[in-house]
């Protein structure tokens, strides 16, 4: 995955205007007494956008063929902010270390994953985050909030503890964080008129599963 993914995120200003969300796959089948069975294709959810809603003049659009032609199209993968949905809180809320349990120390492990939980009593999601934004991430142990002793891998969400935490220690974080993702078409189709004014009308993105 490395050498298809460049760590540079989309123009922010432009995402910020798009249209999508997260996609499941379910197959429903209709049986003869007009029940259904339905079976669930994927486990994890894969988001779906249209940067096109979010190209308002000609400087977007250079942008956009600018970030286009270095990613050579769908070929290369790229840092999406999903902007319905990019912290371990709701969007209008501040993160802190306690936002999303991460893990529980063993008393030997010291590397855990970022993780996103979603649901509540029913059937939760707990969605692998793998590329949270630098700066951002704040862990805590049984809710005390640590302060340097930990290392964060950026390219894959894991993060390191110095000292591996007790048995039973709770391992919480909170961060901010960022969707690989990859453009779904190799052709844009820009228009612009006379008085250079123009759109990218579909600029379809698609989340990588890692």
């Amino acid at each position: 995955m490395a050498l298809d993914f460049h760590d540079i995120r989309f123009p922010p200003r432009i995402s910020r205007g798009c249209r999508g969300g997260p996609q499941r796959k379910t197959i429903v089948v209709a049986l003869g007494n007009g029940k259904e069975q339905r079976n669930q294709q994927w486990a994890d959810s894969r988001r779906r956008f249209n940067a096109g809603y979010g190209v308002r003049n000609i400087d977007d659009i250079h942008a956009i063929i600018d970030f286009f032609e270095e990613r050579r199209g769908r070929l290369t993968a790229f840092r999406w902010k999903d902007w319905s949905d990019f912290k371990s809180c709701p969007p209008g809320t501040a993160v802190t270390a306690i936002d999303q349990q991460i893990g529980t120390g063993t008393g030997a492990q010291a590397v855990f994953q970022l993780v996103k939980t979603y649901g509540g009593a029913h059937n939760l999601y707990e969605r692998i985050i793998t590329k949270p934004v630098s700066g951002t991430v704040k862990v805590a142990l049984n809710g005390v909030e640590l302060a340097n002793d930990f290392s964060v891998d950026h390219a894959t969400g894991l993060v390191t503890l110095a000292v591996a935490p007790g048995a039973d220690v709770v391992v919480t974080a909170g961060f901010e964080f960022d969707v690989p993702a990859r453009f779904d078409t190799d052709i844009l189709e820009v228009e612009v008129d006379a008085a250079l004014l123009g759109n990218i009308p579909d600029i379809p993105v698609v989340e990588v599963l890692q």
